[in-house]
């Protein structure tokens, strides 16, 4: 079945980070898609059709009448979306489509492993467990440079106030000298993931963002922790 592309105004631009922006896109009238959260839409400008670049969304399937994608300014797409896309702007979308999905169920806990920007899905996630007031446990584990890389800071805080289920941490592997941060330092270690770690046997891994960190992440749960691989969901973002 071919894939339904449609145009789209970029409704707003809000500026998570000096490079980071989310880009909320309007759907056409009476479109009303079926899709999941966790899920991602490829887009393209007009101008540049042969030119696509996959985004996963940062809204959730539950928040109607637009997409969410949170870019950060990387390679051409990522650099032209930050540097130059405006409210009124047109984007060919192509619909979602993925199987990086929440299982969001009341004795699961999902342990999700992030980097830069491989956080934004995890937002979504939350935002569905919370909207819907789900007993779901969910655990952001996000690894970046420094305190100022921390994208969406404010709203997972808010997430956590709203969720008792929710929990954000945050570790921070290229603190500058004097630089202030009273949270957890360094790299994402197993020890790190397993002190989150309560009934392996009902807890579903989540890892997204650089191919490194990602590749890290599953050999921790698959063959650090002999969890098995289905209960490891994967998205690397080069």
């Amino acid at each position: 079945m071919a894939k339904e592309i449609l145009e789209m105004t970029i409704e707003s631009v809000t500026t998570e980070l000096p490079d980071v922006k989310t880009l909320r896109l309007k759907w056409p009238d009476g479109h009303n898609p079926d899709f999941k959260t966790g899920q991602f839409i490829t887009v393209y400008w007009p101008d540049t059709p042969s030119y696509k670049r996959a985004y996963s969304l940062s809204s959730c399937a539950l928040e109607r009448g637009y997409y969410e994608v949170t870019i950060k300014r990387d390679g051409k797409m990522g650099t032209r979306m930050v540097d130059w896309a405006k409210a009124g702007d047109k984007l060919f979308v192509i619909s979602p489509v993925g199987k990086f999905l929440p299982v969001l169920e009341p004795n699961k806990h999902l342990i999700c492993v992030a980097g830069g920007s491989g956080v934004t899905p995890f937002r979504a996630f939350a935002r569905e467990a919370t909207l819907r007031k789900l007993d779901t446990k969910i655990t952001v584990l996000y690894s970046v440079r420094n305190p100022l890389g921390i994208i969406f800071n404010d709203q997972f805080r808010q997430l956590e106030r709203e969720n008792p289920n929710f929990t954000f941490h945050v570790t921070c592997t290229r603190l500058q000298h004097g630089e202030e941060w009273s949270g957890r330092r360094g790299r994402v270690t197993p020890e790190w993931v397993k002190e989150h770690v309560t009934d392996a046997a009902n807890t579903v891994f989540y890892a997204c963002g650089p191919n490194e960190l990602v590749e890290f992440a599953e050999h921790i749960v698959i063959h650090g922790m002999g969890v098995p691989k289905e209960q490891m969901k994967t998205e690397k973002w080069g």
